[in-house]
C-alpha cells in the first residue's frame, strides 16, 4: 500500500445554500479511531440525501463533508476491529456513512462490506444506498406478499426502479407512476405492471388504482414524493394498507391529523434506512441479499454518468434533475478526461 499522505482533497460546506457552497478544497486525513476503517475512495455515489443537507433541509453541523457512500480500499485499520469482521489493508470494499466527497473517509467497520468479485466497485457504489432502501422498504416498511397491488411513486426513480424490480421477483403486482410518456416503456422494463403518466390535477394515478384493485386500494404505497403527493397517496391506499413515505423530493410532508387514519385503519410510516441496518447482522444480510439480485438474478444497476470530484457542484445539479431517473451519479478521484470517457465507454 502507497503511505497515506497528511492532506486531501474533498468536498466541504461550511453554510447551507445551493451549489455555490460546495468547495473543493484541501482538508487532513480522518485517522481512523476504534472501530474504524479508513478507506481511500474511488467512487462515491451522489444522492438526494446529499442536496438536503446542502440546503439545510437536514440540519447538520459546519463545516461538513458531504456524502453518505462509496467504494474503494481498506488503507489502515483503528483500534479494536473486530477480527470477526476479517478485513485486510487493500481489500475492496463499499460502505454506507459520513464525509464520503473525499480522497479518504474514516468509517465503522460495521457498515463497511467486501465488494464480490463479480461486482465491479462502480455498481456497488450506486447500489448500495438505493438498493437497500428498496429492500428494506418491501421487507420491514411493509412486508410484500406475492399477489399483493403495490403503488410505486416515482417508478423511473433511483428507489423506485430498485423498487419495481425487488417487487416483480417477490410477485407482487405494480402500478408505477412516472412523469412523461417517455418513461413509461423504461419503468415497464424495470418491473412495473401498468404505468402511469402522473399528471397534476388530473387524476390519473388514483383512478388507475382504483380500476387496477376493483375499487379496494393498494396494500401499500411507497412514496418518495413527500408533500405534493402524500394526502394521494391516503387516498390510494386500502383498507389496512401501509403508505410508507421515504422521501422529500417535493418538500416534507405537512403535520396532519392522526384520526384521519381511523378511516381505513391504515397505518403510515417514516422510516429511514439506517433504523432498518442498525445492526452488523441486519447490514450484512441485506446487504448479501442484494449482491445475490446483482450477480444471481440480473437485476440492473444504472449509472447515469461518472464526473471527477471537482466538479461535485454540476453532479448535484444533475443529481436534482434526475429526480425521476433511475440512474445513479457518481464521482471519481483524480482522473483526467481521457479515463472519464473510458470508464463510460465501459458501461
Amino acid at each position: 500500500m502507497a503511505p497515506i499522505p497528511k492532506m486531501m482533497k474533498a468536498v466541504q460546506i461550511e453554510k447551507t445554500g445551493g451549489v455555490e457552497v460546495l468547495q473543493y478544497k484541501d482538508c487532513p486525513v480522518p485517522s481512523p479511531k476504534e472501530n474504524e476503517l479508513l478507506i481511500k475512495n474511488e467512487y462515491l455515489g451522489v444522492n438526494y440525501i446529499d442536496t438536503y443537507f446542502r440546503t439545510g433541509l437536514y440540519p447538520n453541523p459546519k463545516p461538513m463533508i458531504l456524502g453518505r457512500e462509496g467504494s474503494g480500499t481498506v488503507a489502515a485499520q483503528g483500534a479494536a476491529v473486530p477480527a470477526s469482521l476479517a478485513f485486510a489493508d487493500g481489500d475492496q470494499v463499499v460502505y454506507l456513512g459520513t464525509s464520503a466527497y473525499a480522497e479518504y473517509t474514516a468509517c465503522p467497520a460495521e457498515k463497511v462490506m467486501k465488494i464480490p468479485k463479480a461486482v465491479s466497485s462502480s455498481d456497488a457504489c450506486a447500489a448500495l444506498l438505493q438498493g437497500l432502501t428498496a429492500l428494506t422498504l418491501v421487507e420491514e416498511a411493509h412486508k410484500v406478499q406475492p399477489g399483493d397491488w403495490i403503488l410505486v411513486l416515482a417508478a423511473t426513480g433511483g428507489v423506485g426502479g430498485w423498487l419495481c424490480q425487488i417487487l416483480r421477483a417477490k410477485g407482487a403486482k405494480t402500478i408505477g407512476t412516472v412523469g412523461s410518456e417517455s418513461k413509461v416503456d423504461i419503468a415497464k422494463e424495470q418491473g412495473a405492471d401498468v404505468v402511469v403518466v402522473d399528471r397534476p390535477g388530473q387524476g390519473d394515478v388514483l383512478r388507475t388504482v382504483k380500476d387496477c384493485t376493483d375499487g379496494q386500494g393498494v396494500a401499500a404505497v411507497f412514496d418518495g414524493v413527500g408533500k405534493d403527493t402524500f394526502e394521494r397517496s391516503l387516498e390510494c391506499v386500502a383498507r389496512k394498507g401501509t403508505v410508507a413515505s421515504f422521501g422529500n423530493a417535493s418538500g416534507a410532508v405537512e403535520p396532519f391529523l392522526i384520526s384521519k387514519l381511523s378511516a381505513k385503519n391504515a397505518k403510515v410510516v417514516r422510516p429511514t434506512l439506517f433504523n432498518y441496518i442498525f445492526t452488523r447482522d441486519e447490514f450484512e444480510n441485506y446487504s448479501n441479499a442484494l449482491w445475490t439480485m446483482m450477480t444471481e438474478k440480473q437485476f440492473s444497476v444504472r449509472i447515469h454518468d461518472i464526473y471527477p470530484l471537482e466538479n461535485v457542484a454540476k453532479a448535484h445539479t444533475v443529481r436534482k434533475a434526475l429526480i425521476s431517473s433511475i440512474a445513479k451519479v457518481l464521482a471519481i478521484f483524480f482522473v483526467s478526461d481521457r479515463q472519464v470517457t473510458s470508464l463510460r465507454m465501459q458501461r
